[in-house]
């Protein structure tokens, strides 16, 4: 029977993949323990290996994985990001994604998070829980339907995004490198990135990382924006400059941000702080500014989704020790 290890499994994790390892006649062992030196001879004697990297894997994990005769690294997301495809391949070692688990969960929260921001509903809750119940200025929303929005990024989530704001009414554009003519459905592209925030209320990014889109969102960037415009970033953190961000914000030119993901999250997202001190002066001031809605990564958690990418993990695993490949490799 094969062996698969499971690494960085989570608990809602585990009922999925049993159910597969029943179903494929497969051994299936969980590890909560991130794949890294100290970790990868748990590697001994098993087939193949599935994780939920975050940060950057180290180097030296390609050469000593090929060494145990794992010939793959399935990944659990559809960031892969955290790789270094060369070094990999160097190795022999495929590495493959989950491409789309579920593009409707994290579209509806980008949603859910630019209707917070706009309907202020964060600050009616700090209100409520200060029993001021008050009509006040700082607290009147605005209509979506007469908001003008920008979606970065017109891939699967995008296009879904860029659909339900449109049903709310909302005048649509987008930005991508590669234009594609079932997105024009939603929205009108524009040439530019910059083009496309010129006059957008909401701007929601939704592209993968890359090392060409580092810090895309920075100072430059942020000051094409329309004043008072609100953020929304559900993609990768690495895509914006957060300290030009801090900074948008406290000009004003942004009024909001929604945050699921943050560019030094690693060591934080998504783990128990409750009682540990936070070192990152950044982190700690998104946490406590009001006008900015930060969560930990999690826009794509639903059941369905946690369903997807823990099959589609195994599957990936399962196809290369079956088949010397499989269709979500990335390199």
């Amino acid at each position: 029977m094969r062996k698969i290890m499971m690494f960085a499994i989570k608990e809602h994790e585990r009922k999925v993949a049993l159910a597969w390892a029943k179903n494929n006649q497969v051994d299936v062992t969980f590890s909560e323990d991130i794949l890294n030196m100290e970790t990868v001879d748990q590697l001994k004697g098993f087939d193949g290996v599935t994780t939920q990297q975050t940060g950057k894997l180290d180097n030296r994990v390609y050469g000593r994985l090929k060494e145990l005769g794992i010939k793959q690294i399935a990944q659990r997301t559809a960031g892969f990001d955290m790789y270094d495809l060369e070094k990999a391949s160097e190795n022999n070692i495929i590495i493959s994604n989950v491409p789309s688990y579920s593009p409707n969960s994290i579209a509806e929260f980008a949603v859910t998070s630019a209707l917070q921001l706009v309907r202020k509903t964060h600050l009616l809750e700090e209100k409520v829980r200060e029993k001021d119940f008050r009509w006040q200025v700082p607290i009147m929303a605005k209509e979506i339907k007469s908001l003008e929005v920008a979606i970065i990024g017109t891939g699967r989530i995008g296009q879904i995004a860029a659909r339900v704001f449109k049903a709310f009414g909302s005048k649509v554009v987008g930005y991508d490198l590669y234009q594609n003519e079932q997105a024009k459905q939603h929205l009108e592209y524009k040439d530019t990135v910059e083009e496309a925030v010129a006059n957008a209320d909401i701007v929601s990014i939704h592209m993968p990382a890359t090392d060409d889109n580092h810090h895309l969102f920075n100072a430059e960037l942020f000051n094409h924006f329309k004043d008072g415009s609100v953020f929304v970033n559900t993609a990768r953190g690495s895509i914006v400059d957060t300290k030009a961000l801090l900074q948008a914000l406290d000009s004003g030119k942004i009024s909001g941000a929604a945050l699921d993901t943050y560019e030094n999250e690693s060591p934080y997202f998504p783990k128990d702080f409750r009682d540990k001190e936070i070192s990152d002066p950044i982190l700690k001031e998104l946490i406590m500014r009001p006008e900015v809605i930060l969560t930990p990564h999690i826009a794509f958690y639903t059941d369905i989704a946690v369903n997807n990418l823990v099959e589609g993990g195994l599957d990936a695993t399962l196809s290369v020790l079956e088949t010397g490949t499989c269709e979500t490799r990335v390199n």
